[in-house]
């Protein structure tokens, strides 16, 4: 296991009715700008209760961040916390906007080009402090220094980190989450999955404990999806998909591993370039870069196999069904797994491998991941 420092400063508030709790979480002093998406909050009733708790304090208003936040509209967000000399960011929603209102946290005291802040060309010195009421688990951005930001005139998705940028608290109240549709469900469930592969399913690196940890949230997630499409109205099980979503990117399983984000990045650009949704993204590439790094990857996708889905056999035919296995999980729960079912075709697999060879840094646990064998990847999953 590699040396690791673990630094985790987010307050967690979980709970039915924890919402009022935000009075007493930001100071009253605060000149607050309140972030959100394209008004979901309003019809679910979670708008009302931030508006009720906050009846004391000096709030304004942004609105309109996208499901994968969009550099052009944060910049206008950016200016109105200069304008009006906010201090204090309240994401309300799910990781996208609080992803984008990470952005607007570092970007509202940057000196500088604030594009280079996403690109990694200048780091985060500063940021405003921010919370945030979590909508949607998925991305684990609630207990995390990461976000990701998409700029629509290039066509580009990075993500970006800094400790400056650990929410202070995060409300997670499951209720919120009832109004959420299959398609956003689904979706979470797939992004939790993938970020805990990422950190898990790489190559031997002995540790146990953190294995151990990533194999209960995966077959949490297992269980928990099963039972959310026969109980959509549990508070249970909503509660516990929340949770598997923060835990899953928390930081916690990925002490001293090392880790694979070869998916993610892909992803990204599939993303980018065709619109896909984060989660579908995913579910496409994960069981291609496993089949075409399926030899360095054997061992720990044969445990998986075992652990999770309670399979048996040799390493060579667990590892294979623990791919086959995957993505019939991800079927089941209503999402794609085809680039064709997409209406993507070939041309796919050149474009994003250019854009990966472009950048100049190999993906996979062992940075053997370049250009050629991205395009390689891509056409496995047509």
């Amino acid at each position: 296991m590699q040396t690791f420092t673990y630094h985790n400063p987010v307050q967690i508030v979980f709970g039915r009715e924890t919402i009022a709790r935000l009075r007493q979480l930001i100071p009253l002093s605060s000149r607050l700008l309140l972030t959100y998406g394209q008004g979901s909050i309003m019809r679910n009733g979670v708008y009302q209760q931030v508006k009720a708790a906050l009846d004391k304090h000096t709030v304004y208003e942004f609105a309109g961040l996208e499901a994968n936040p969009r550099y052009e509209t944060c910049c206008k967000a950016v200016e109105l916390c200069q304008r009006e000399r906010i201090d204090f960011l309240l994401a309300v929603g799910g990781g996208s906007v609080l992803d984008g209102s990470k952005w607007i946290a570092a970007a509202a005291l940057h000196q500088g080009d604030p594009w280079q802040l996403v690109t990694r060309e200048a780091m985060v010195q500063q940021a405003l402090p921010l919370g945030c009421v979590l909508t949607l688990p998925a991305t684990g951005s609630e207990m995390n220094g990461f976000a990701v930001i998409s700029r629509q005139a290039t066509q580009e998705k990075y993500g970006f980190g800094s400790p400056h940028l650990y929410p202070r608290f995060a409300i997670l109240d499951p209720t919120t989450t009832f109004s959420l549709d299959q398609r956003q469900i689904a979706n979470g469930i797939v992004d939790t999955f993938v970020h805990v592969t990422e950190q898990y399913i790489t190559t031997p690196c002995a540790a146990p404990l953190q294995d151990r940890q990533a194999e209960a949230i995966l077959a949490t997630l297992v269980e928990e999806a099963a039972k959310v499409q026969r109980q959509p109205d549990s508070y249970e099980v909503r509660a516990n998909l929340m949770w598997c979503a923060t835990q899953g990117l928390n930081g916690l399983i990925g002490c001293g591993v090392v880790q694979d984000w070869a998916t993610h990045l892909i992803g990204h650009e599939l993303t980018a370039l065709y619109g896909l949704d984060h989660g579908q993204s995913l579910a496409v590439l994960l069981p291609g870069v496993w089949q075409y790094t399926r030899n360095a990857k054997q061992a720990k996708l044969a445990q998986f196999a075992r652990r999770v889905w309670g399979q048996q056999g040799n390493e060579e035919e667990l590892a294979q069904s623990a791919i086959s296995t995957t993505e019939s999980f991800f079927r089941s729960l209503g999402v794609k797994t085809r680039l064709s079912e997409y209406g993507i075709g070939e041309e796919a697999a050149q474009a994003v491998g250019e854009r990966i060879e472009a950048r100049g840094m190999p993906l996979g646990e062992l940075a053997n991941l370049g250009g050629k064998e991205v395009a390689a990847i891509v056409r496995l999953r047509l």
